[in-house]
Order: structure tokens, then C-alpha cells, then sequence
């Protein structure tokens, strides 16, 4: 039998879609947003925002849209993580999705979008049940986190511009989930030229107050050094 015959009869007809995986900071948590099914299949469970790709339609592009019209935030820091593609993944037919993680402040989502899309913040350490796979999405999205904030400054994207170091500790906390011991966390950013201590302070912890610290990214160019 010829080789050509046998692509004759087994014709592929596969759908590719992305799906996002957005990480927000809140009340010392690493949080991930989720938005509760209304239609099958899986109706009732939450589950990543997502969508299918047009067929103009770049994968970032796709993505960023995706995002978009759940959040209304744009140029947000993305990346892609992993493709997921096992056979019986999507009940409605043969599907490969392409997975993203979203960090974003969630001082600066669009509140209004977020309640049209039935969506909710949970935290990552406390999920509900998801639809289709996308429990696994989520801590593959976990595991490339942790990983790469260590030796870079993708985390920063989760707080405002100026912060105090007990909020970045605590963050770096939140996100890899263990205690990070004071002194030496403090000893590791003094090392981080990038990040420049500024002549204010935040006055809301203590009547001394905090000094805040800035993240400058042309110094991290320069250097490219982070490493905590």
C-alpha cells in the first residue's frame, strides 16, 4: 500500500487553542484566576480562560486576546509554557492547546470584565476541581514559576512599582511556598544592582517606616545579573 493512501484514509482534522494561565499576588498568596463553566461540556466546573486560534492568527496574538477580553490589560508579561495535546483531552474532538502564564497586578484588572466572565481568584495552593486538564496546566505553570524567578525579575510583575523588601520576601514566599530566611534574603537583593533603594520610604507599617526599592530595567540589561 502506497504511503499517500494511508493519510487517504485516516484524514487529521485537529483544533489548536490556547489557554492562559493568569497568576496574580494577593494577601501574601499567589492566586490564579479562574472562570466557572456555564455550557458543556464540564459545565459547572472552573476552568482556564481560553480560546480557539483563528486562522490569521499568530499564537501570541491569540493569547493576548484571550487574555484581553477576560481582563482588559494589555502588553501584561506572557509566556509560553507547554503544549498539551493527549488524544481524549477535549470530549468535542481532537484538540492541542498551547498554554501561557499571565502575570499580572491586580490592582490594574478591569473589575467589570472580570464579574461578566463569572470569574474568581483562588489561590494556587487551594483549587478547586478543573475541567478537562487543566489542573495539570496549572502546575506545569507552577513548576516553570518557581524555577524562573530565581534568576530573574519575571515576579515583579505581580507588585507595584515601588515596594519595601519584607513585601518582595514575601512575595518570593508566596510563590515558591517555603520561608526564605530574613538575613540572607536581604544580603542576596543588596547584590541585585538593578535593584535601586529610593529616597522614600512607606509609612503605613511602622512609624519608622520601610525604605522602598524600584526595580531598574536598564541596570538589569546591563548586568543581567539576578540570582535569589
Amino acid at each position: 500500500m502506497r504511503i499517500e493512501s494511508l493519510f487517504d484514509q485516516q484524514t487529521q482534522q485537529i483544533k489548536i487553542a490556547v489557554d492562559c494561565i493568569i497568576f496574580g499576588f494577593n494577601n501574601n498568596r499567589l492566586e490564579c484566576l479562574l472562570i466557572h463553566r456555564e455550557a458543556e461540556p464540564q459545565k459547572g466546573k472552573w476552568s482556564l480562560i481560553g480560546g480557539f486560534i483563528g486562522n490569521d492568527e499568530d499564537l501570541d496574538e491569540a493569547a493576548n486576546r484571550v487574555l484581553y477580553n477576560l481582563s482588559g490589560l494589555e502588553n501584561v508579561y506572557m509566556e509560553q509554557v507547554k503544549a498539551f495535546g493527549k488524544a481524549n483531552r477535549d470530549p468535542r474532538g481532537r484538540t492541542i492547546s498551547i498554554t501561557y502564564t499571565a502575570l499580572i497586578l491586580r490592582s490594574e484588572y478591569d473589575d467589570d470584565k472580570i464579574k461578566d466572565h463569572g470569574a474568581k481568584w483562588f489561590p494556587v495552593n487551594d483549587l478547586p476541581e478543573l475541567a478537562f486538564d487543566h489542573i495539570d496546566m496549572v502546575e506545569a505553570a507552577i513548576i516553570r514559576l518557581r524555577r524562573r524567578v530565581r534568576n530573574t525579575p519575571i515576579a515583579l510583575n505581580l507588585i507595584p512599582e515601588k515596594f519595601t523588601i519584607p513585601q518582595l520576601q514575601a512575595l518570593y514566599e508566596g510563590i515558591l511556598d517555603e520561608p526564605l530566611d530574613k538575613r540572607n534574603f536581604r544580603r542576596k537583593i543588596a547584590q541585585i544592582e538593578a535593584i535601586v533603594k529610593l529616597g522614600e520610604k512607606d509609612m503605613t507599617a511602622s512609624r519608622r517606616g520601610a525604605f522602598l526599592y524600584a526595580f531598574d530595567e536598564n541596570l538589569y540589561n546591563n548586568t543581567q545579573y539576578f540570582n535569589l
